[in-house]
This record gives structure tokens, sequence and C-alpha cells, in this order.
């Protein structure tokens, strides 16, 4: 959903870049403190990924824009530029929220012409975000997409995907259901940092665990690997261990891409905390968004015999050459769905 062209004769508390026919109100809360909520009613839930994105499904639903997990890294931080917000702060704290989204998906997949292609959710930002707590716009996507026959993918950081089990759980009866845990870190330091928002790693290989111990086949996605943060072998060693015996089937790892606004927001907090580190990642990134060729094979050749160790099956990404062949509604490397 993208808001343009909006035009006020008085203030009615929408931000610049917000429909008005869609805004309804802004909303703060004590309970998401420094968070402000921008309620608004969505004219179609379902994305189409473009084409040519040679990603395994193609559609996406995002309920929210915009995601207090915070993580320095965010690849979606650049969409909320779309709203006339800043990709960094505002991306952390100013949630536009799909209220009437599952309604909306409801009547757009009871449509004749919808085929039941596969949907994923998380593709831009995590559904599982703290506000779900509060919207539970989740058990009416889930509700929606199984009565319609429709297969689906969750990728996620947030831990009350398992407040969701008893739906997820009759719905893999009736249709495919993916489901993948994103875990990048295990030092608390660096998570505390890097990632602030998100449920600590702990919790997430508990999730895992939930998961597994549900009867779902669950991949992980260690990612993205930070180059000379969280690519040592002991790094990689210890959270493939962990995430195998939380009892995931698979993973994936691949390095961090810094595309458009990302890129700058995460280089200022590298600046603050890691100052030696800006020389490597000039000559690594240098005025682009991917890592050089060179350190891309290197990580692979560090990945893939650690998870054979671990009894990991491997998930293949795609990683595209330029920033131009990436949709800004779906990132490839979600691949590990396939």
């Amino acid at each position: 959903m993208r808001w343009q062209s909006q035009t006020l004769d008085a203030d009615d508390g929408a931000l610049p870049g917000l429909s008005r026919a869609g805004f309804v109100r802004t909303v703060r809360t004590p309970e998401f403190d420094g968070v402000t909520f921008h309620e608004v009613l969505c004219k179609s839930a379902l994305n189409k990924v473009p084409e040519g994105a040679n990603l395994p499904f193609h559609w996406t639903v995002n309920p929210m824009r915009g995601c207090s997990h915070a993580c320095r890294y965010c690849f979606a931080r650049g969409t909320h530029e779309y709203l006339d917000l800043d990709a960094g702060r505002d991306f952390d704290s100013q949630i536009v929220v799909k209220t009437n989204i599952a309604a909306v998906l409801r009547k757009e997949l009871g449509k004749r012409s919808w085929r039941r292609e596969p949907v994923a959710l998380g593709t831009n930002t995590d559904p599982y975000q703290r506000a779900e707590g509060r919207y539970r716009l989740m058990p009416g996507i889930i509700r929606a997409l199984t009565d319609s026959g429709t297969p689906f993918s969750i990728l996620t950081k947030g831990t009350l995907l398992r407040r969701d089990l008893p739906l997820l759980t009759p719905a893999a009866r009736e249709v495919r259901v993916g489901l993948a845990v994103s875990i990048a870190i295990l030092d608390q330091d660096l998570h505390h940092s890097l990632e602030p928002g998100t449920p600590s790693p702990r919790a997430r290989l508990d999730l895992v665990r939930a998961l597994t111990d549900a009867g779902f086949t669950v991949n992980v996605m260690v990612a993205p690997v930070i180059p000379c943060l969280t690519d040592s072998r002991a790094h990689l060693d210890a959270i493939f261990g962990a995430i195998a015996e939380a009892g995931a089937d698979s993973a994936v790892a691949f390095p961090m891409h810094l595309r458009g606004s990302t890129r700058g927001w995460f280089l200022t907090w590298l600046a603050e905390h890691h100052p030696a580190l800006l020389g490597r990642y000039r000559r690594l990134y240098g005025r682009g968004a991917y890592v050089t060729p060179e350190y891309s094979a290197w990580l692979r050749g560090r990945v893939d015999p650690l998870l054979a160790e671990h009894g990991l099956t491997p998930r293949s990404t795609t990683e595209p050459e330029t920033p131009s062949e990436i949709p800004h509604t779906a990132d490839p490397q979600l691949a590990l769905f396939a």
C-alpha cells in the first residue's frame, strides 16, 4: 500500500503521505512508549510481486508498515519513505496499521479470479511485531487464507507467533503452511545494540522448539550475516548448533545488504560502535549495496560445512546483482520458503 498526493484543508492528524481517504486516527498508548500508531483503512491486502523477482511466491500481505523491532540493518527501511516518513527513527516508531486488512483480504481471496497461489507474510515488516498483540490482525488473516484454500508462509522474529498455533495447526491440515524464524545474532550485547526491539535470541530459539513440537518443519534465517561481527566460525557454529538443538530442519545464511536508506542508518551505527571497521566496510561494499563476490564465496565456504556438521538442510538463496532487481515488497532471500 502506498499513499501519495494528500491535500489537507484542515489538520486532521494525518501525516504527509497518508491518504486522507484511508486515514482513521493516530494512537499513542503508555504500553508502547515512544511508538505512534497510524490506523488506516486499506483498499487492498494482496501485493503482487513484480515479474522476474525469482521468488517462490507471487503475492504478499503486509498488515503494517514500519516495525518496532528497530533492526539497524532492516532492508525494508526505505519503504517508509513512500509515506513521506524517514527510514530511520520514523520506521521504528511510526507504525502504520491496516486495521481492516483481514476483511479486505477475505474479499479478495473470494474472487473467482483468485488462483490460490502461495502468499507470503513477513516480507516487508514483521507481522508479529509487538503491535500485533494490540491489534490482533493475524488471526483474521490466517483464517481468511485457510478458508480460501490458499497456501501461505510466515517469516518472523516475533515470539507472538506462538499465540496463533491453535489456528496454524489445523490450517496446516487444509493448506501448505511454511513457518520460518529469523535468528541472526546470539551475542546479547550485539543483539541489544542492533535489534533492540526484538525478542531475545533465547526466546526465538524457544519459539523454534514450540513450532517443531507442534509438528511444523521449521526453517531458520540466520541472516543477515554481518561482516566482521557475526561471521566468525565460532559464532556461526554456535548459532547453527543452537537452532539444530531447537529442532529446526533447515537454515539459510547470507551477507547483509545495505540498500538505499538502510546503508546510511547502519553505517552511522557502525561509526559510533565500531569505528575501526569503517575502512573494511568501504572495501567490502564500495559504493554499492552488496558485499564483494569474494566475500560471498568465502562466507558460503564457511557456512556450508557447518550446516552439514549440524545436520541442517541448506536452503538456496537468490542473490541479485543490482538493487533494481529487488522489488520493495519482498526480499529475494525469502526463497527459504521454497
